[in-house]
């Protein structure tokens, strides 16, 4: 789902007839575009049994939303205003433990930074997968994470399961605590060498405000091009 608001081929159902399977979700994500997208992809209930019942766009909301309709599942954002998706975790902590209605939570995100999704799996989501994923592949995490599975895109699991089996913090980077959420994620885009409008694009902003967040990271980091900044991400394996 590279970008939600193309047009594309209905979803099939994951298994089973639609008749039998049925998940109630919200989706929470700060930009009302990814999220008009991600409804006309999944939400077509009588092809995918996803049934999308409540938006959000940030913590408060989400909150509010998902209290007032106890969906099956959460399509969560990692960044969001008012505190982030573990805000959200943290505040629907009861609902998550409830025996006989659990809210399970999966993390949507366009980040794959190892600190974003362990964060997110600490504070008690199912899974974590990243908005690359295509639509059929996300009703498939869905229906798993409803099941009680544990999700994850390609390559994240792995920081999960190094975060858990290790005892001991990981190392405070002082340079990267500078950096906003967003800015780090531009920074990734950036050292991997997408252009200005694929990371506008991606990120759901405009290329006024990538460059606005480049030359941030470029005055933090005290760094004078692309270059050197996709050198600097480089050595700290964040590419």
């Amino acid at each position: 789902m590279s970008d939600p608001t193309e047009a594309s081929e209905p979803v099939e159902p994951t298994g089973g007839s639609v008749g039998e399977r049925h998940v109630r979700v919200v989706l929470v994500d700060d930009h009302r575009m990814f999220r008009t997208g991600v409804q006309a992809e999944i939400g077509r209930t009588e092809q995918t049994g996803v049934e999308v019942v409540g938006e959000a766009a940030d913590v408060d909301q989400a909150v509010t939303v998902i209290t007032a309709t106890r969906p099956e599942v959460v399509l969560l954002d990692v960044h969001l205003p008012g505190g982030g998706g573990v805000e959200v975790l943290r505040r629907c902590a009861p609902l998550m433990a409830d025996a006989e209605q659990p809210v399970r939570f999966l993390a949507l995100s366009v980040s794959d930074a190892a600190e974003d999704v362990i964060g997110v799996i600490r504070g008690g989501a199912r899974g974590y997968v990243t908005k690359t994923i295509t639509g059929t592949d996300l009703v498939d995490s869905i229906f798993r994470v409803q099941d009680g599975d544990a999700v994850f895109s390609p390559r994240l699991a792995g920081f999960v399961l190094d975060a858990f089996a290790s005892t001991d913090a990981p190392p405070v980077d002082e340079d990267l605590d500078r950096l906003t959420q967003r800015e780090r994620e531009v920074l990734r885009l950036i050292a991997r060498g997408y252009a200005y409008k694929e990371i506008a694009k991606q990120l759901f902003i405009s290329v006024k405000t990538v460059e606005s967040h480049v030359s941030a990271v470029l005055r933090k980091l005290q760094l004078s091009n692309r270059h050197e900044l996709t050198r600097w991400a480089t050595a700290r394996r964040l590419v």
